[in-house]
């Protein structure tokens, strides 16, 4: 009889026993499983994001990551700047690619002021009228009267229509590298159009200055 229940307690003490004694009792679910995978990937350098033509202002920026455990996650700075969408918005994480960019970054601030203070280069002629272009602006050096200007899409153009009389020679003027990369010029009964193709979307003031009128893009 004492044999007997001898190997009863026994039998109970080993079906009572846990599976892996190296795990506590209560935790084995809650402890996370890590692994000898490598999952290493080539360092961040640099990347480039291009901006479509209309963007001006940047609000947000917003990096998604995976952590460590696989998860993933967010991490946004909130920004309000104005931004030239000619140029990409660079991601960086190496200190030498940084130290390139804020020189490209200060060469090209440089670059904009000496612009913004260099002299209007003429990009297209025709009797009394020249236009005249630095950076976004546009000076329309003439003594005839502006009738009317209005903003075409598709692509982004300036119209300006002039009062004349006599019959202007049609002239189209092209050049890649400017802001205003197109100059049409035809005649009409009663006046003639100045068609200003632009190389992206923009707005525009009109106002009239001491030699004609002063178009400036934003």
């Amino acid at each position: 009889m004492i044999r007997i229940l001898f190997i009863s307690v026994l039998l109970l003490l080993v079906l009572d026993a846990r599976e892996n004694p190296f795990f506590p009792s209560g935790g084995e679910k809650d402890i996370p499983i890590s692994s000898n995978e490598n999952r290493s990937k080539e360092p961040l350098k640099r990347a480039a994001i291009a901006l479509p033509a209309q963007a001006r202002i940047l609000q947000k920026v917003t990096l998604e990551y995976k952590n460590l455990d696989g998860t993933v996650e967010n991490k946004s700075i909130e920004l309000d700047n104005s931004v030239d969408w000619h140029l990409p918005v660079f991601v960086s994480q190496n200190y030498s690619e940084i130290s390139k960019t804020a020189q490209s970054e200060d060469k090209h601030d440089k670059n904009e002021v000496k612009q913004k203070d260099s002299t209007y280069k003429t990009i297209a002629s025709v009797k009394d009228l020249s236009l005249l272009s630095s950076g976004k602006s546009l000076k329309v050096v003439t003594t005839d009267e502006v009738l009317r200007n209005f903003l075409l899409v598709h692509p982004h153009r300036i119209v300006i229509d002039l009062k004349k009389d006599e019959d202007v020679k049609s002239y189209v003027k092209k050049d890649s590298q400017n802001i205003f990369k197109e100059v049409r010029i035809g005649n009409h009964e009663g006046y003639y159009r100045v068609v200003v193709e632009l190389d992206g979307y923009y707005r525009y003031d009109f106002k009239k200055v001491s030699d004609g009128y002063l178009i400036e893009l934003k």
